[in-house]
């Protein structure tokens, strides 16, 4: 390898998530730093247009850029703006609206296209609302979802990462009295073992310890409050643990977390949305990203909706968005690695 090759910095495409939210804020916060081009080529799919509307009406400094157009290669040191869409929309800054939901969809669209294509290494994708981006061409709950389909993967793992603290859902944008009768065994042993792959190969961990939490209070009690923990995790966790994955509980997510237990483990699986991501968010601060597990392609985002109630009042921070960019070039490096060694017996052995 060159070192042209060994000092090129990853090409992160960005998409604008909702234009209305506070998805133009945090990415114009963030390479308002330009020690940020040190190591990330950043490519926000937008216009410059529209970014200068949310940049003048936050009173923030101007962003130096380059317009990527078609046939054009991004260089490191550079950030590069990509329009994808013909003619600017109309702003409502703060407000949810129809227009707010298409162009997030088209700035998705363009970026996953160009990741497709490897014009781009890494996604990491602003925030969109999950109601005004419905449409025939785009019909998922979420960004989790969308990329499943689009990679050929029929169940992404949702995994929230702030330092050491990792916690996957078994479940993720469903109902929540659909939860239950939504749970199987097959689906909380194919969510180890993504996650298990996911601190192997993205994070660099050997052996990692994974914590698996009951669905019901106290997780069930012995069948006094429910029989899903004896029924169907404590088998699917037995059954993990046959296939590799060192796994442990059922837990009762109160008193784990309540306890810091989960500073004992590498990852925390839990059962549904709520149940892994209210602790989480609870203990990260406001710095914890949003990860897409168990695809072919790295895809990150901050964990936190479009801010329509502080959208374009100056007040959002961009440590959540920032963090999702470190992860997104971590994850991508650990999975390199991971190959070369994989490839590689005498590097194994080093």
């Amino acid at each position: 390898m060159s070192n042209s090759q060994k000092n090129k910095t990853i090409r992160v495409g960005i998409s604008i998530g909702d234009i209305n939210g506070i998805g133009p804020e945090v990415i114009l916060k963030t390479f308002s730093d330009n020690r940020m081009l040190d190591f990330v080529t950043p490519v926000i799919y937008s216009s410059a247009a529209l970014l200068s509307a949310h940049r003048k009406s936050l009173d923030l400094p101007a962003l130096a850029h380059t317009n990527l157009e078609e046939g054009m290669e991004a260089k490191s040191k550079t950030l590069y703006i990509k329009k994808c869409w013909d003619n600017d929309p109309e702003l409502n800054i703060g407000v949810e609206t129809p227009e707010g939901g298409e162009y997030a969809i088209k700035s998705l669209k363009a970026a996953t296209d160009d990741l497709a294509a490897s014009k781009i290494d890494v996604l990491v994708t602003a925030p969109i609302n999950k109601h005004n981006v419905q449409s025939s061409e785009f019909n998922f709950p979420g960004h989790t979802e969308f990329l499943a389909k689009l990679s050929n993967v029929d169940n992404a793992l949702m995994l929230m990462v702030a330092d050491n603290l990792r916690v996957a859902v078994v479940s993720g944008h469903i109902p929540l009295k659909d939860v239950a009768k939504n749970l199987t065994k097959e689906k909380i042993v194919n969510s180890l073992v993504q996650l298990n792959d996911s601190l192997i190969k993205d994070f660099g961990i050997t052996r990692p310890k994974i914590a698996v939490l009951g669905l019901n209070p106290h997780a069930g009690d012995n069948g006094v409050i429910g029989d899903e923990e004896k029924d169907i995790i404590s088998p699917a966790i037995a059954d993990a643990k046959g296939k590799g994955v060192m796994a442990f509980g059922p837990y009762s997510a109160d008193g784990f977390f309540g306890s810091s237990v989960y500073n004992q483990f590498d990852g925390v699986l839990a059962m549904y949305h709520d149940q892994g991501l209210v602790p989480f968010k609870s203990l990260s601060f406001g710095n914890g990203v949003n990860f897409t597990a168990g695809l072919p392609i790295v895809r990150t985002s901050p964990d936190h909706g479009t801010g329509f109630d502080i959208a374009g009042k100056n007040q959002a921070s961009e440590s959540s968005f920032r963090n999702a960019l470190y992860l997104a070039v971590d994850i991508y490096k650990n999975r390199k690695m991971h190959k070369e060694i994989s490839s590689n017996p005498l590097q194994k052995q080093k």
